[in-house]
């Protein structure tokens, strides 16, 4: 891809690798790590944090930050766990050094301090260039050996720019309908990648001996869609308590839209499923008001979509502000959907919450 961004890219993919190579690296080990209870922590949203999150933005930040020194960083995770376990301190070392080499962290307070600079950031301060991380995304499905994802995002001005996104067990020839447990038979996985304005292109992550990793350009195949027929749903069903569930059902069925379609926990998977032409359509509507989306899960996977001719706004119609903060607190949910039937999905939306006497949501 020619573009104004392809030193970022170029770095941005082959640390994006590297990441994938730990992510294997920890399932391989993941059951018996399990056994011996020292696998995972619970963080206080209830889900499991692995070695891997822990090693895969320590990875991300330093690999980009040395190449990028101007630049700042946002991640999910803060090192203080770390500090407080010392053996799982040793094994995200260990995995580093076994995948990256033993020359990338001094020690382990180095390790734990590029960790915490992801946590101080907040969007809209500090460098007008900022790289956003999800070290893994499905972390619950990661740790059963199903669908995940490492997001990697570039923020220009609150912009997003710049999107990789890796997934280590989805196929770049993938149809629907995809689920967390649809696994590459090949074991070869993907990379999708994006800049503003260039397309969206998907190419194997692992080669076959002696073939060239060769990418394609993802078609713009949302352009084609130009009524409710066209249109097909991906959403998390009755997994996840913070959406109601009886709204993304009722959408779909006054849009005449089969439901669920795709069906994935984690959201960087759903946005990667849209931008391949699995489905062109996903709805998310909190429970609360007060309940916000996070940055990281969404940040740069949402461009993939953007580039096959998707339109992202929440559920008031309003564009996503990425300089919100790591919450999205502009925003309330998500409404995806080709730009030429957009406002189509969005008064159904509207007409459900209504109908189904949830209004308030609105206000």
């Amino acid at each position: 891809m020619d573009s104004p961004y392809r030193r970022e890219l170029e770095a941005a993919i082959d640390v994006a690798q590297t990441a994938a190579r730990i992510s294997r690296e920890v399932l391989a080990t993941a059951q018996a790590a399990a056994t011996e209870g020292s696998f995972d922590i619970v963080k206080d949203d209830l889900s499991p944090v692995t070695v891997a999150d822990f090693a895969i933005q320590a990875l991300l930040t330093r690999t980009l930050g040395n190449a990028f020194p101007e630049d700042g960083f946002i991640g999910e995770e803060s090192a203080d766990e770390l500090r407080q376990n010392p053996r799982l301190l040793s094994r995200v070392l260990a995995v580093v050094a076994q995948c990256a080499g033993d020359t990338l962290f001094h020690d382990a307070d180095d390790l734990c301090r590029v960790i915490d600079s992801c946590a101080t950031l907040a969007p809209g301060t500090g460098p007008r260039r900022i790289w956003v991380f999800d070290p893994i995304d499905g972390t619950k499905t990661f740790i059963r050996h199903e669908q995940y994802a490492v997001n990697i995002a570039l923020l220009d001005g609150g912009r997003e720019v710049l999107s990789v996104v890796a997934l280590p067990l989805l196929s770049v020839d993938v149809t629907a309908p995809v689920a967390d447990d649809t696994v590459d038979p090949t074991g070869r996985g993907c990379i999708l990648y994006a800049v503003r304005g260039h397309g969206a292109y998907i190419r194997p992550l692992l080669a076959e001996p002696g073939e060239p990793l060769a990418a394609r350009r993802l078609p713009r195949h949302a352009d084609d869609a130009t009524s409710p027929e066209d249109l097909r749903s991906v959403t998390c069903w009755a997994l996840l308590d913070s959406g109601v569930d009886v709204v993304h059902k009722g959408v779909a069925e006054r849009l005449r839209v089969p439901f669920p379609g795709c069906d994935l926990l984690g959201w960087v998977p759903r946005w990667a499923v849209m931008a391949v032409g699995a489905a062109n359509m996903t709805v998310w509507v909190y429970k609360k008001r007060d309940r916000y989306a996070k940055i990281w899960d969404h940040a740069g996977a949402m461009l993939l979509f953007e580039e096959v001719g998707g339109m992202i706004t929440d559920v008031h119609g309003k564009a996503i502000d990425l300089t919100a903060g790591r919450k999205l607190e502009a925003n309330f949910g998500f409404v995806a959907a080709p730009r030429s039937i957009h406002h189509l999905v969005l008064k159904a939306v509207h007409d459900t919450l209504r109908a189904e006497g949830k209004g308030e949501l609105l206000q």
